[in-house]
């Protein structure tokens, strides 16, 4: 099967979009289509729970092919990226590209920005759930009258990401903004 359509694309046809409390509207669909492919055989196949590696290679039309495993904890390769981290990691970057955006918008000039974003998963037998996720951006603008404002926007930012609007546990976000 090729991978397609990497990015997002908006879709001709258009469908009745609502969240929570929100009145419905109209919704352009984007699609996004990634390969997952297993490379952990280490020539026995699936002979025994110890006997394959969590290995697998994440990929899409367009960028570098992501590494991933399992997390350690569960028999994964810590050099490579789990599940667990690419969700957190999604959060992050999406809180980031709307802060960015908005900041643009605003005038809120940003010349540093760097999350340590923490997420929190409950293991259970055959399974478990992410708890939480906490972002904690640390952004420098160049301009103390926009001190205010660039805090705020996180408020935004964190209202307007899809990830955030798409996932059934709480992300919160710890902002710190400093001037140059």
């Amino acid at each position: 099967m090729p991978v397609t359509d990497a990015g997002a694309s908006p879709q001709p046809q258009s469908a009745p979009h609502q969240h929570d409390g929100e009145e419905a509207t109209v919704a352009r669909l984007h699609t996004y289509d990634v390969r997952v492919t297993w490379t952990g055989d280490r020539g026995t196949g699936m002979s025994g729970y110890r006997e394959f590696a969590r290995d697998h290679q994440v990929a899409a039309d367009g960028p570098v092919a992501i590494l991933g495993s399992s997390d350690p904890a569960l028999a994964g390769d810590r050099t490579r990226w789990n599940p667990e981290q690419l969700l957190t990691a999604a959060l992050s970057q999406c809180h980031m590209l709307w802060y960015l955006h908005l900041c643009a918008e605003s005038g809120v000039l940003v010349t540093a920005y760097v999350d340590d974003a923490h997420g929190e998963m409950e293991e259970r037998h055959r399974g478990g759930r992410f708890t939480r996720v906490v972002l904690r951006p640390r952004v420098t603008i160049s301009s103390a009258k926009m001190l205010a404002m660039a805090t705020e926007l996180h408020e935004q930012a964190h209202d307007s990401c899809f990830i955030a609007s798409s996932v059934n546990f709480p992300v919160s976000c710890e902002p710190k903004v400093d001037v140059e």
